[in-house]
């Protein structure tokens, strides 16, 4: 099983606003940058959105060890997911989840991969979620 260390990140200008995504891919000496942007969205949605693209090019299922500086992201796809999905797609509150069409994208993502999730804090220095950040500004500037 291949293994690949993926750095992703979500920016916005405004929130809701301009976002842009950002994702760094690592398989030994090969890399890969993809970015991505939309006119009309949220910081967490284009969180969201850097780990599905990433996964989406991967051809094979993969060891990955995944570093996310978002909480939101990673506590949803280890913690929150099967208990939404056991409610039918509702919080513990019973309101729908919040957007739940990325959440269903990224839970068929994930399903053929290995994935270590890591957290990793923002705009602290770390070279891969620096180089995630700035493909997530790329992808600002790519709708504006």
């Amino acid at each position: 099983m291949d293994k690949i260390e993926i750095f992703t990140d979500g920016a916005c200008k405004g929130n809701p606003g301009v976002g842009g995504w950002g994702a760094l891919l690592i398989a030994g000496d090969n890399k890969k940058e993809l970015f991505g942007g939309e006119k009309d969205t949220t910081n967490n949605r284009m969180e969201l959105m850097a780990v599905i693209q990433a996964l989406s090019v991967l051809k094979r299922p993969c060891h990955i060890i995944l570093h996310s500086d978002s909480q939101y992201v990673l506590k949803g796809i280890t913690e929150w997911i099967q208990g939404w999905k056991a409610k039918g797609w509702k919080t513990a509150s019973k309101a729908p989840v919040k957007n739940v069409d990325l959440w269903q994208q990224l839970d068929q993502a994930q399903s053929t991969h290995r994935i270590e999730w890591k957290w990793v804090k923002g705009h602290a220095g770390h070279p891969g979620n620096e180089r995630a950040d700035q493909l997530a500004n790329r992808g600002v500037e790519s709708v504006l």
